[in-house]
């Protein structure tokens, strides 16, 4: 620690909290370990209180409808399926539901479950004889009902009943479905992967960080900062869970943004800090010019995908608006962690942040051969820039075609083919779609509200059993003692959620009525979601855009490299989406994968994964484009600057995606298919970007463009003067001439 006492800091350009950081690094490691524990405790058992829902619009009519059933007709909207299976009783032939034996043994376990409290509307095949409710062999039958509450209160009520139902029973076995059951599976099924996926990805990252670096020590560096960030953002969500709704999901990004980012974040620091030692600079100097440079950079990217990410929080489904809760949660604290606790842990460490290099017992066996300079990415630079149309052209052609299978993808919503097929819930459901008559689960049920006759009734009953595509309208049911509400019961032809299922839910919503009426479902639900998304898309892609064109602008102030940043960022997503499409809609390497295609893409994915990968991809673009400008600032040579950007990040931005890329794949094998949908298509995004974006289309269009990149009119760069920042404090110099090349070869040798 000699090392450290000798260059005591003061002043400079750095600011106080900077020398707060490197004057008192024993504190600051000492608050954060405080704080991480407070977390721990904090966030211990935040998965019990999140949901497994959150696609439906709150403000919807399917919302509407669905509430006011649930609390007037419990039996129209029950949530808990025990389906009752008589093969146990040896019984064959479509009699076998209608033994007495079985009828008994049913009848029994209705009463009980009726008794239980916070269970409404329980309903049977042998309480009402409906042929829905029986299969079409005679074997098996459903009793159906509520559980009442919010969903966690709801689904402690399935914890508490599950176990005395589930089994055999006398002549009869029991198996649990419906939407309840369906969705607690789920959130237990995402909580094992999730923790699977984490025993995966953290000794696999730990050996590729051990790779980049060689250092044993200053690979644990960027793991210690991704695993403060997830125990943080944990607490923070069960902060949140206080007050909204937190889907379960958002788990997953917080582990894989955790690791993620924070890795990024610190490799960035440590390459840089490792690159001033390098230069000959005391501990003190090269955490403070870090700071100063990569610590602005860090700063500026993590604003970047804060912002991708808070777009989402215009939504109404609290899907959405979870993953931007978790995704700024863990952005804000990885990028705290890597410019506080690192810079705190690297003055401790001075040079001793490159002991134990494990790599040394391979350079002992052969002369080493690593790229250790970036001269290669100077070379592949070099050829880009030779043959910039050519690469252009080729490079955003390629990924248009990659992209063109998402023209064809179709909408849909999350069911119980999301759970492997082994699931215990998954089972009923299928079986309910492959043994029942009718279209189970995909019916519309219309809510009328207001005094109405017997005769009124039947009249609009008959009314909407005409509109095509309808297969049958049952009803009314209605409400005792006179409320002036019932229901009408309505199947659709064909798919659930079909196009001709959605039509029939806007014929319905228009048809003529005596009374109020409003449509629910799974087609109705789709139809008001992907109306909310509609809506709102503009004003998500307003944000995204105009924040990251500022943003860029006050790094670079360019007019011309934000609109580039955007443009090519979006361009870089075609694949993802295209993939998308074409394995999960169209089910390509379903059985690989193992998952069920549905033959459409739930409404909201696409969304989340957009502001996921495109806030990932402006990370990658902001280190590049950090210094590229660094260098113009400094030499004012553009296509030298663009080479030396790539030189000295290329590496580091494979690497830093290779390992998100593991990590995402880890949360990919999830048995849940939007968890893998998000998992592998945001890997695959973010490879795309760093290996095909980032080293080939950035540099071929930064040159097609030539000087012209940087301009801007005199008003925004008097604005840039004075409000933005660059990884160099020094001014830029003034332009090359534009005279011959003689003279421009001459200023570039005098630079």
């Amino acid at each position: 620690m000699a090392e450290v006492k000798k260059s005591a800091p003061g002043g400079g350009t750095v600011g106080g909290w900077t020398r707060f950081v490197t004057a008192r690094p024993r504190l600051t490691l000492l608050v954060a370990l405080v704080l991480t524990a407070l977390a721990v405790l904090a966030g211990g058992g935040v998965a019990d209180r999140m949901g497994s829902g959150g696609w439906e619009d709150p403000a919807a009519e399917s919302t509407y409808a669905t509430e006011a059933l649930a609390r007037e007709f419990p039996g129209s909207q029950p949530n808990l399926l025990l389906l009752v299976d008589t093969d146990a009783a040896g019984k064959a032939g479509a009699a076998a539901v209608d033994d007495p034996a079985v009828v008994a043994e049913a009848r029994k376990l209705a009463e009980r479950l009726d008794a239980e409290p916070g269970v409404d509307g329980v309903g049977s095949y042998w309480s009402t004889g409906s042929p829905a409710l029986r299969s079409e062999d005679g074997r098996q039958a459903v009793i159906a009902a509520r559980i009442a509450g919010e969903e966690k209160d709801a689904a402690a009520i399935l914890d508490r009943i599950a176990p005395e139902y589930r089994g055999t029973h006398g002549p009869v076995e029991v198996t649990l479905g419906g939407g309840l059951a369906v969705r607690h599976e789920m959130q237990v099924i995402i909580q094992e992967d999730l923790l699977r996926a984490e025993l995966i990805a953290l000794p696999l990252t730990l050996v590729l960080l051990v790779m980049v670096f060689g250092s044993a020590v200053a690979a644990l560096l960027p793991l210690g900062v991704g695993i403060v960030a997830i125990l943080g953002t944990n607490a923070v969500l069960r902060g949140i869970t206080e007050f909204t709704d937190v889907s379960v999901f958002a788990q997953n990004l917080t582990t894989a943004l955790g690791l993620g980012l924070a890795i990024d974040y610190a490799l960035f620091v440590v390459r840089r800090y490792r690159e001033e030692l390098a230069a000959g600079a005391d501990t003190y100097t090269a955490v403070r010019t870090t700071l100063r440079t990569a610590g602005r950079t860090v700063l500026f990217s993590a604003l970047t995908v804060a912002v991708s990410l808070s777009a989402m929080l215009v939504f109404p489904q609290y899907f959405l608006r979870s993953f931007a809760y978790a995704g700024i949660a863990v952005v804000v604290l990885a990028a705290l962690a890597a410019l506080t606790l690192l810079p705190a842990a690297l003055v401790l460490l001075g040079d001793r942040v490159n002991a134990l290099d494990l790599r040394r017992l391979l350079r002992r066996a052969r002369p080493p051969r690593e790229d250790t300079d970036g001269s290669g990415w100077a070379r592949v630079a070099d050829l880009v820039m030779r043959r910039a149309p050519v690469f252009a052209v080729a490079t955003a052609a390629g990924l248009v075609l990659l992209g063109l299978p998402f023209l064809g993808v179709k909408f849909g919503t999350a069911d119980d083919r999301q759970l492997p097929v082994t699931a215990t819930s998954r089972v009923v459901q299928d079986q309910l779609r492959d043994g029942f008559p009718g279209n189970p689960g995909g019916g519309l049920t219309v809510l009328a509200e207001g005094e109405a006759t017997p005769a009124q009734y039947e009249a609009f009953r008959a009314r909407i059993s005409t509109i095509e595509g309808v297969g049958r309208a049952d009803g009314p049911v209605t409400a005792g003692g006179g409320a002036g509400q019932a229901y009408f019961t309505v199947v659709p032809e064909g798919e659930t959620v079909g196009p001709g299922a959605q039509r029939v839910v806007s014929e319905l919503r228009a048809a003529p009525a005596p009374f109020e009426t409003s449509v629910t479902g799974q087609a109705a639900v789709l139809v008001d979601s992907k109306d909310a998304l509609a809506e709102r898309l503009p004003w998500a892609a307003a944000i995204v855009v105009l924040a990251t064109l500022l943003l860029v602008f006050l790094l670079t102030g360019s007019v011309i490299v934000p609109l580039q940043a955007v443009l090519l960022n979006a361009l870089s997503l075609t694949a993802m989406f295209g993939a998308v499409v074409w394995v999960f809609q169209e089910g390509h390497l379903a059985g690989l994968l193992g998952f069920t295609s549905t033959g459409d893409i739930e409404t909201t994915l696409p969304v989340l994964m957009f502001c996921v990968a495109f806030g990932l991809s402006m990370d990658y673009g902001v280190f590049l484009l950090s210094r590229v400008k660094e260098e113009y600032d400094a030499t004012g040579d553009h296509e030298h600057s663009v080479r030396f950007g790539l030189r000295r990040t290329g590496g580091l931005i494979t690497a830093a995606a290779v390992i998100l890329a593991v990590v995402m794949v880890a949360i990919g094998t999830s048995r849940v298919t939007n968890t893998k949908m998000l998992g592998l298509g945001v890997a695959l995004a973010v490879l795309m970007d760093a290996m095909v974006v980032r080293s080939l289309l950035v540099p071929s269009v930064m040159k097609l463009t030539g000087r012209f990149t940087w301009w801007a009119p005199k008003p925004l760069r008097r604005f840039h003067d004075r409000f933005g920042v660059s990884e160099s404090d020094a001014p830029a110099p003034a332009a090359p001439p534009a005279g011959t090349e003689a003279d421009r070869k001459e200023y570039s040798s005098a630079l």
